[in-house]
C-alpha cells in the first residue's frame, strides 16, 4: 500500500505534543514501515519586541497534525487513540479520506518557503491607517501607500503642517491603528 497524507485533528495548541507522541508510539509498536512523515505546518515569522527582531513560528493550520501513512485498522486506531487526537479530517469517522496529493504539495511547498523568508507577524496594506511609534514623527497617524516585505520597510504619508509628506519607515515603528 502506498503511504498517503491525512489529516490528524488534535487540541489546539498540543499539536507539537501530538506529534512527538505519535512517532513514539510507532516506534514502541514497531510500526515504522507503514508510516511516513508527520509535521506540524509552520512558517517563521519576525516580530519587533523590545525593539528587537524576533524570530516565531506560526501555524498555517492551528489544531492539525498532517500524518503520512497507510490506512488500515491497526495504524487508525494507533492514530485515533493518541493522546489529545480528536479524530481525522475528511472522509466518514470509521473511514478518513486522505488529502490530494496536490494538496499536500502545496503545504509542503509553504512550510518550504516559510523556512527560507521568514515573513513579519504584523501586516500591512496600501490604504490602511497606522500609528507612527517612534522615531521623529512619533504619535502621528498616517496612511500606508507601499510595502517592501523585502527590506521591512512601509511608505506612509503622515500630515505634517496640513501637508501629505511620506515617509519611508521600518515594520517596528509602526502598528495598526
Amino acid at each position: 500500500m502506498a503511504k498517503r497524507w491525512y489529516v490528524v485533528h488534535a487540541y489546539s495548541g498540543f499539536e507539537k505534543h501530538v506529534m512527538r507522541t505519535l512517532m513514539e508510539r510507532i516506534a514502541l509498536e514497531g510500526m515504522e514501515d507503514r508510516f511516513g512523515e508527520i509535521l506540524v505546518p509552520t512558517e517563521e515569522v519576525v516580530e519587533m519586541r523590545d525593539g528587537k527582531k524576533r524570530k516565531s513560528e506560526r501555524k498555517f493550520y492551528p489544531g492539525y497534525v498532517l500524518v503520512q501513512m497507510e490506512m488500515d485498522d491497526a495504524t487508525w486506531h494507533l492514530v485515533k487513540n493518541t493522546p489529545r487526537v480528536l479524530g481525522f479530517i475528511g472522509g466518514t469517522k470509521d473511514k478518513p479520506a486522505p488529502i490530494t496529493e496536490k494538496e499536500a504539495e502545496a503545504i509542503l511547498r509553504r512550510v518550504e518557503s516559510g523556512v527560507d523568508q521568514p515573513k513579519p507577524k504584523t501586516l500591512f496594506e496600501p490604504g490602511e491607517i497606522v500609528r507612527v511609534t517612534e522615531g521623529p514623527f512619533a504619535d502621528f497617524n498616517g496612511v500606508v501607500e507601499e510595502v517592501d516585505y523585502d527590506k521591512s520597510r512601509v511608505k506612509v504619508a503622515v500630515l505634517i503642517f496640513g501637508r501629505s509628506t511620506p515617509v519611508e519607515l521600518e515594520f517596528g515603528q509602526v502598528e495598526k491603528d
